[in-house]
This record gives structure tokens, C-alpha cells and sequence, in this order.
């Protein structure tokens, strides 16, 4: 799109330097960055909205000619139309009057288990903590 030679870029460079001077320099270079970021995004954003748009009429079109070769199809080679549906003999009205057949639950535990009472956990005992020695012994008495 835009032909930039290296001479080209470096005489951009030289003159940069020398109209905004070594110590701008980096500032100007981080601001022209950003602008040139924020123009590729808005660029990229674009160009997706395009292709976006471009897909849709390309279905859109892919999709009247399917209904087209569709409609074609069908006159061509007709179908012959099906039977009606026959009803079922089992009505919802039918399974009122009948007794409901009763099925036995299953047993989830074990028969013996299911009658003996569930005993409580004993409490846990507790240890007496064992007595620390006093600071005042020497390391041979607290052996002892």
C-alpha cells in the first residue's frame, strides 16, 4: 500500500531528531506509537465489521438459492402424501379407570440391619498433657 524505503525511513528519523531533539525523542516516539496502535485497531475493527457483512449476504444468498433448487426438487420428483396417523388404543382417558398396580419399594439396608438401633459414638478421652519441665533445670536433671 505505502512504499516506504529504508533511505526514506532513516532521513525521517534524522530530521526527527533533529527537530524534536534527542531528549523528546522517546515521549514523541511513544505518543506517535499509540496513535498508531489506536489507527490499527480501529482499521482491524473495520475490516472485521466488513468480512462480517460480507458473510452474511454470502448466506443469505447461498440460502435462497438451497430454497430455489429446493422448490425445483420437490416439483420434480413429488412426493406421495403419507396416511394419516392411526390412534393409539392407550388414551390417557382409558388409564384412569384401571386400579393402579402397586410395586414393593426396595429395601435399602439389610433386614437385621434395618431393626437394631444405631448406637451413639462414644466420646473421645483426652490424653492429660505431660507435665513440661521447669526452665530452672539443667539439662541433665530434666533427663532424670
Amino acid at each position: 500500500m505505502f512504499d516506504v524505503a529504508p533511505t526514506e525511513l532513516m532521513l525521517v528519523a534524522v530530521v526527527a531528531l533533529l527537530v524534536i531533539g534527542p531528549k523528546d525523542l522517546p515521549k514523541a516516539m511513544r505518543f506517535v506509537g499509540k496513535w498508531v496502535g489506536k489507527a490499527r485497531g480501529v482499521a482491524r475493527q473495520f475490516r472485521s465489521g466488513i468480512d462480517t457483512m460480507i458473510r452474511e449476504s454470502e448466506l443469505a444468498e447461498m440460502e435462497k438459492q438451497w430454497a430455489a433448487e429446493n422448490e425445483r426438487i420437490m416439483r420434480e420428483h413429488p412426493t406421495p402424501s403419507l396416511p394419516a396417523p392411526q390412534p393409539d388404543h392407550f388414551t390417557p382417558d382409558s388409564a384412569i379407570d384401571e386400579d393402579p398396580v402397586m410395586v414393593e419399594q426396595p429395601a435399602l439396608f439389610p433386614a437385621e440391619a434395618a431393626e437394631e438401633p444405631i448406637a451413639a459414638k462414644p466420646k473421645r478421652v483426652r490424653k492429660p498433657k505431660a507435665a513440661t519441665p521447669n526452665e530452672s533445670q539443667t539439662p541433665d536433671e530434666q533427663q532424670s
